[in-house]
């Protein structure tokens, strides 16, 4: 899943950036809203951390011009404005949550997984097709009677698989979720992956589309 991150305080985005990963996130991050909006323009994120006080356009100007122009993409504000006034302020300008800092990283994780499902129409926390199903909380995968846990990039795929069931996905569309811009992509990585899953889950967990992409059959 990609997120993008738009915070202009370095430290405090090095240290978002690294626990988004290791929770098997792509992060691409901004540092002040015009920035935020050309990205948003032009690139495919499934959720956005907007920092309030940034450089050039205010994180509440993002927001409304986000909403304006019809985007409903799922928006945590994570800010140390922590006035009752301006909580209610992003919110009613469309932001999904509203997390003031210093927080507790685990608590961002939720908070963000949770609001993901809610945008998707899903109100268990676990992704399912009803053949396999993934707990984003632990990364652990089922399918019949095996129980694995996936490594991060395997983790990754499959949650993009699974929140659009009977989707094709192609290999581009797969690595946008996967890598981060910053990030070296292999020309086999979404095959070996496959390929991993696949050997954990069975054969029938992830289909191959012949000249298309890869899917998750639809909710059964």
């Amino acid at each position: 899943m990609r997120i993008l991150l738009v915070e202009d305080d370095r430290m405090i985005a090095k240290a978002v950036s690294v626990a988004l990963s290791d929770a098997a996130y792509a992060v691409d991050w901004v540092q002040d809203g015009e920035a935020a909006l050309r990205v948003l323009n032009h690139r495919e994120h499934q959720a956005v951390l907007l920092d309030l006080g940034l450089p050039k356009r205010d994180g509440l100007d993002v927001l409304r011009k986000l909403r304006a122009d019809g985007n409903e993409l799922p928006v945590m504000i994570v800010t140390a404005r922590d006035a009752v006034e301006d909580r209610i302020k992003g919110l009613d300008l469309g932001a999904d949550d509203y997390l003031v800092k210093p927080f507790d990283v685990d608590e961002l994780l939720a908070r963000l997984r949770a609001i993901v499902r809610r945008r998707g129409g899903q109100a268990s926390p676990v992704l399912t097709n009803g053949i396999v199903s993934l707990d984003p909380a632990t990364r652990e995968a089922h399918c019949g009677d095996a129980q694995y846990l996936l490594s991060a990039r395997e983790f990754a795929l499959l949650q993009a698989l699974l929140l659009r069931p009977g989707a094709i996905l192609s290999r581009d569309e797969l690595e946008e979720r996967i890598y981060g811009w910053n990030e070296e992509v292999e020309s086999n990585a979404v095959d070996f992956l496959i390929h991993g899953i696949r050997k954990k889950l069975g054969a029938n967990a992830i289909k191959n589309v012949r000249g298309a992409g890869w899917m998750v059959a639809r909710n059964s």
